[in-house]
C-alpha cells in the first residue's frame, strides 16, 4: 500500500494478547517495516554492544533507587535504552518513513505527528493464558505469573515515561480485543481501518 501521508501505527498490547504477531502481520500486509525489539540490534551497532546486553532493559521500568534524571536525561541503563530506541525512531519519522511500532511509548513519542494511529490489542484472559501456555510450553499457573509480570512492567514502563496511562482507552484512537475476531480477523480489521483513514485524507 502507497501511503498519501507519514503513517505510524503504534501498538500498545497486554502479554500474551497476540498483539507483536497482529503488527507483525499488519506491517506485511501494508508493505511497511515493523519496529520492536529488533531496533536494538541497530542501537547495539551504533554503540558497539553487545544486543543481549541491550535486551535485559529493553520495555523494563527504572528502577528508581539506582536511577535518577538531570537535565532531561536518565542515567540509569533501562532509561538509556529507551532513550536510543527513541532517538531512532524519531530520525525514522523525521525522514517521513511509514512504520509500525509495538510498544516502545510509540504513542506518547509520536503523539504530534497527524498521521499517529495508535492502538491497544487486550484479549480474553483464558485466550490469552492459552497461547502464552502454548508458546512457552507453561503450566497454567506458570502461564499467569508471566502475564501478571508482564503487564505489570509494561504498565511501569510506560506509565514512567509518558503522560499517558498503560491500557487506558483515552490514550489511544482504538482498543480492541483480538479473542473476538481471532488474530487474522483482527488484522484485517485494523488494516482495513488503516485503509479508511487513507481515504479521508
Amino acid at each position: 500500500m502507497e501511503f498519501k501521508k507519514q503513517t505510524i501505527i503504534s501498538i500498545g498490547r497486554e502479554y500474551g494478547s497476540g498483539g507483536h504477531e497482529i503488527a507483525r502481520k499488519i506491517a506485511a500486509k501494508l508493505g511497511v517495516p515493523l519496529y520492536d525489539r529488533s531496533i536494538l540490534e541497530e542501537v547495539a551497532v551504533f554503540m558497539g554492544v553487545d544486543p543481549d546486553e541491550l535486551h535485559k532493559y529493553d520495555e523494563q521500568p527504572k528502577r528508581k533507587f539506582f536511577s535518577r534524571t538531570v537535565r532531561g536525561h536518565n542515567n540509569s541503563n533501562e532509561g538509556a535504552v529507551y532513550g536510543l530506541q527513541s532517538d531512532l525512531l524519531k530520525e525514522r519519522e523525521a525522514m517521513g518513513q511509514s512504520f509500525v511500532v509495538v510498544g516502545r511509548c510509540a504513542d506518547s513519542l509520536f503523539k504530534l505527528n497527524p498521521g499517529l494511529v495508535s492502538i491497544f490489542i487486550t484479549g480474553d484472559y483464558k485466550d490469552k493464558l492459552n497461547r502464552v501456555m502454548e508458546k512457552r510450553e507453561l503450566s497454567a499457573r506458570a502461564a499467569a505469573n508471566a502475564i501478571a509480570k508482564h503487564d505489570r512492567n509494561r504498565k511501569a514502563y510506560h506509565n514512567s515515561l509518558c503522560d499517558t496511562k498503560w491500557g487506558e482507552t483515552r490514550t489511544y484512537d482504538l482498543i480492541i480485543n483480538s479473542s473476538k475476531l481471532g488474530i487474522d480477523g483482527t488484522v484485517d480489521f485494523l488494516v482495513n481501518y488503516v485503509m479508511a483513514l487513507q481515504k479521508k485524507v
